[in-house]
């Protein structure tokens, strides 16, 4: 081979590398928080693989089989323990609330291969740490991605890969009287699985509050046994599919009673797409006041049908008053699906975002009709509304770490501090320059992060990262 042919092929090689390598660099720094999608159903049926059943046709009634779904099931199930500054220990995520700082034990469900998980917003509420145990007892520190206080769900990312998950079924399709499975971590007891039937759909208990009156209640009732612990587990189908996210019990001593209730997964799926993409809920409103409708309103009002959804009052500027509803007219029907209470024309109008479309079927003075309403947003538009970070806190000024920061010392990401004033971060030893990577060895990527772990940390907390000249550094910051 002549030096000519042989630079030629050198020369080639080195120019395909380097395209090569350029490919790669754009694609993470167009992918620097691990993720590029904004929806978890869809990273679901990318990833969704057969899962290896028990053969139990022989001893096993069709119909009954159980050992399946709870196979393919408990080992995407795991146990959150939520730390609060200071306190004691207690296996029920509510004490926390009534007893004062503690720690807390509940459970929640892996939706995705790459580390998301969904769980009840009650089980980390105001927690400092939260602590995430899989099946096989691998421990993670679990990252707070976003809160719905609303239907009692949050969303939780783990730095871990090639994870089992649920995929997600219809609550729409299930019937009372259909067999599921509640699978969780009562009383710290890590992967217990119970059996019961559908008792009823679309119970409203009244257990959930919110200032706006926002509060989404159509819960799946179902006798399987809940109790302590089992807050953020999942509700499943004989088939393994998520179905729901088991929330609350009706008792009278705070243990298991007869009726535990459940957040349908089609209101599951929507609002941790919201939070996945925006860090909140994005909520598409009719703007109106409503009631159920009995025999007594109807015969008060003089109505036709003795249920349904009273309108008592249309908000000004709302997508009701828009589309042409009226006060005293009774909703039947959202998308052609019909409407008996109030309870589930909430999650029916929950499931669509600002700027979302949706038929509603309602009858005035007898006569039926329909109409059309484009949803929108508490403040009347259709816009998604975004959280805002404030770059200033505690006499410290931060940004984003650029790429080149990224690109230098080899991070996913980080907040840089580019002024330091007096304050409690200027306190720690903080300089100008200086690049967060963890909290508490949590990942910090970017502002939101550092607010969400911030959010209630009380205390002292230690500060990993990157100073300006390049090396690593550590800072006892007392919060």
């Amino acid at each position: 081979m002549s030096k000519r042919s042989l630079f030629v092929i050198v020369l080639s090689s080195s120019a395909l590398g380097a395209i090569f390598s350029a490919v790669l660099i754009l694609s993470y720094f167009e992918n620097s928080r691990g993720y590029n999608y904004n929806s978890i159903s869809e990273r679901q049926k990318a990833n969704i693989t057969k899962t290896n059943y028990i053969d139990t046709t022989s001893i096993i009634p069709e119909g009954l089989n159980f050992i399946s779904a709870a196979t393919k099931v408990t080992e995407a199930v795991v146990h959150i323990r939520s730390v609060y500054s200071g306190g004691g220990t207690t296996f029920n995520a509510l004490e926390g609330y009534f007893r004062g700082p503690a720690q807390s034990s509940g459970s929640g469900v892996i939706l995705s291969d790459d580390g998301f998980i969904v769980t009840n917003y009650h089980v980390i509420e105001n927690a400092s740490e939260i602590e995430v145990v899989l099946s096989d007892n691998r421990s993670y520190f679990g990252k707070l991605v976003g809160t719905d206080p609303t239907t009692d769900l949050a969303l939780l990312k783990i730095e871990a890969f090639d994870l089992p998950f649920v995929s997600y079924g219809n609550s729409d399709r299930i019937l009372p009287g259909e067999w599921v499975l509640a699978i969780g971590n009562p009383f710290d007891l890590n992967s217990t699985v119970t059996a019961g039937i559908v008792s009823a759909k679309a119970r409203n208990i009244g257990i959930l509050r919110d200032r706006n009156n926002l509060q989404i209640e159509s819960f799946i009732q179902t006798d399987a046994a809940v109790n302590p612990g089992n807050s953020g587990g999942a509700l499943v189908n004989l088939r393994g599919e998520l179905i729901g996210i088991n929330t609350a019990i009706a008792t009278p001593n705070g243990s298991y009673a007869g009726y535990s209730f459940a957040v349908p997964v089609t209101l599951v799926k929507k609002v941790m797409d919201d939070l996945l993409e925006f860090g909140k809920v994005q909520r598409g409103l009719l703007g109106i006041r409503i009631g159920d409708v009995n025999a007594r309103l109807a015969e008060a009002q003089g109505l036709s049908v003795v249920n349904g959804v009273f309108v008592s009052y249309v908000n000004d500027n709302s997508s009701a008053e828009a589309a042409g509803l009226e006060q005293g007219d009774v909703i039947i029907g959202i998308n052609d699906q019909a409407i008996t209470n109030v309870s589930e024309l909430q999650e029916m109008v929950a499931r669509n975002r600002p700027g979302d479309e949706i038929s509603v079927t309602y009858l005035r003075n007898g006569t039926e009709s329909k109409v059309t309403a484009t949803l929108r947003n508490t403040e009347g538009t259709t816009e998604m509304v975004r959280n805002v970070y404030d770059n200033q806190i505690e006499g410290a000024v931060f940004e984003d770490a650029d790429n080149d920061d990224m690109t230098r010392y080899d991070l996913k990401g980080g907040v840089k501090s580019i002024r330091v004033e007096e304050g409690k971060w200027k306190e720690s030893g903080l300089k100008e320059g200086f690049i967060i990577t963890k909290i508490d060895k949590v990942d910090i990527i970017d502002l939101e992060d550092l607010h969400l772990v911030l959010k209630n940390k009380s205390g002292g907390i230690l500060v990993e990262g990157i100073d300006g000249d390049g090396n690593k550094g550590v800072l006892g910051l007392d919060w």
